[in-house]
């Protein structure tokens, strides 16, 4: 019997297809300018034949499938027809090869995976060690799932989903340990769907712009699923390019924009910054790392009637936890807002108690959103989800009224002499000399100190080691201040923005 008080994923679309079927849905741009358009009724109906594609494959429900490939509009009809025929989506950064890439399909069991073109060739080295039993083309090549999605008639698809049922396995990005995949249900995804349309202010007339890969949580899951849900269209292209965003907010009359931090700092420095027309822009959204305070400043400074989101949170609460908001942000500029509507937090000590606010702990969390765990790794979520919270691993403090401060990850924070040091604090110091394009801060053994403080810098215009080192005792209690600056042309960074800490520590081991 059909379950009549569930839904599924794949329903956000089904249902905004019944709603407003002939507006348009989505818009996506190759990367060789090329659009392709979809009504909410061809995309809908594009899901149900991918779908069947999956399963005329031999997919059968549970069935991992990986996703290798750059954003696209076939990249999105995967993930939707994985959901609605019932299989786990498992989305890969498409920078990943080799033993990277090798794990992945190994650790989460795929049988299937959906492949952009030009990126078969990794999964061809790899796909020996793994369990692959198909390789299906997302696009631009023969018998494609695209190209099988476009048209021809509909397939029966008869496979009940339930809420519960798992939909996704969301990878951590491995910034310090070995990736773990979150396991997502429906349930999760959908309530945070919610929470981001509750926090976020989006509707129906909003034209946002999507950059950021859709293999991260961000991208996919706070903004363009919960955008689909209420029916607005969507313009996607498949890599950011900061002259490219600049002109097409312009152009397209673009209305709302989110962007890691990484990008917003691109952005500000480009040329054409103070040249575009940006009026039509009335909703920024940052998050995915932590925006370095000077360059918020500068960019609201620069955007006055720009209203600015900060969106925190993590893969494994599908992943927005907490927001602030426009008219927030200048009592609070540099807080990382509240929790969502379905979301529950409270800081708590090494122990599990919680700490008086204004005190330093860990951020915990209790949410439907929530993960039910990592795959295939018990330990590790008996680990997180110890005494009935999940731990995100963040250090934090919290002001009477509830807004959360995140202070660093409690892996970057740097023991030095047996004082704890924050790495963001001493980069926001060095982010405020105007020669500084960015920077990050990390621990490097000591014998004597134990850790000693490394600051990490791409600069902008010539600036001596000292200069900068003079600039920032101005700003720092002495022993914050680094012990090493090293200058380098670029920061490693995954696809999604996230500085990857754990390569510079290994660099300068």
């Amino acid at each position: 019997m059909v379950e009549l008080r569930g839904s599924a994923v794949a329903d956000v679309v089904r249902r905004s297809a019944a709603r407003v079927g002939d507006r348009e849905a989505l818009r996506f741009v190759d990367s060789g300018g090329h659009e392709r358009v979809w009504t909410y009724a061809e995309l809908d109906a594009a899901v149900s034949r991918a779908a069947g594609v999956l399963l005329e494959a031999g997919a059968v429900k549970g069935d991992r499938v990986a996703a290798y490939g750059k954003n696209s509009d076939a990249y999105l009809i995967g993930f939707l027809a994985c959901a609605r025929a019932g299989l786990v989506h498992v989305p890969i950064n498409y920078n990943l090869t080799g033993g990277e890439l090798s794990y992945l399909l190994s650790q989460s069991g795929s049988s299937l995976a959906l492949v952009d073109p030009a990126l078969a060739g990794n999964v061809d080295e790899v796909r020996a060690e793994s369990s692959l039993q198909q390789v299906i083309p997302l696009r631009d090549a023969k018998g494609s799932l695209l190209s099988r999605s476009v048209e021809g008639n509909l397939p029966v698809i008869d496979v009940e989903v339930a809420d519960d049922d798992l939909v996704q396995l969301l990878y951590t990005s491995g910034t310090t340990s070995l990736p773990k995949g979150a396991m997502m249900t429906h349930r999760a995804l959908l309530h945070e769907y919610v929470s981001c349309l509750h926090a976020l202010d989006f509707g129906e007339n909003d034209l946002p712009l999507h950059v950021m890969p859709l293999y991260h949580s961000a991208q996919m899951h706070v903004f363009l699923l919960p955008h689909l849900m209420i029916g607005a269209r969507n313009l996607l292209v498949e890599v950011p390019d900061p002259a490219d965003i600049l002109r097409r907010v312009e152009s397209e009359q673009v209305t709302s924009f989110f962007a890691a931090p990484t990008v917003w700092v691109a952005l500000a420095n480009h040329a054409d910054f103070a040249t575009r027309d940006l009026k039509s822009l009335r909703k920024a959204y940052y998050g995915a790392s932590i925006m370095p305070g000077p360059v918020l400043q500068r960019l609201r400074e620069q955007l006055p009637e720009l209203g600015f989101y900060n969106c925190f949170g993590q893969s494994e609460i599908a992943p927005l936890a907490t927001v602030l908001r426009p008219e927030e942000h200048d009592e609070r500029p540099d807080s990382a807002g509240r929790p969502v509507l379905f979301v529950e937090a409270k800081v708590v000590d090494d122990q599990g108690e919680e700490v008086a606010p204004g005190e330093l702990g860990e951020i915990v969390y209790r949410s439907p959103q929530l993960c039910t765990g990592y795959w295939d790794k018990p330990e590790e979520t008996e680990e997180v989800f110890r005494g009935g919270w999940f731990h995100s691993g963040d250090l934090v403090r919290r002001d009477e009224a509830g807004y959360c401060f995140v202070v660093d990850r409690i892996k970057d924070v740097i023991n030095t002499g047996g004082v704890l040091v924050a790495s963001r604090e001493v980069e926001d110091a060095l982010y405020t000399h105007p020669s500084v394009a960015e920077v990050a801060v990390i621990a490097v053994p000591d014998p004597k100190w134990i850790e000693r403080i490394a600051a990490v810098v791409v600069v902008k215009d010539e600036v001596s080691e000292q200069q900068l080192l003079d600039h920032a005792r101005e700003r720092l209690a002495g022993f914050k201040v680094p012990k090493q600056i090293r200058f380098v042309d670029d920061l490693p960074r995954n696809s999604s923005g996230k500085l990857l800490k754990r390569v510079l520590r290994d660099e300068l081991a």
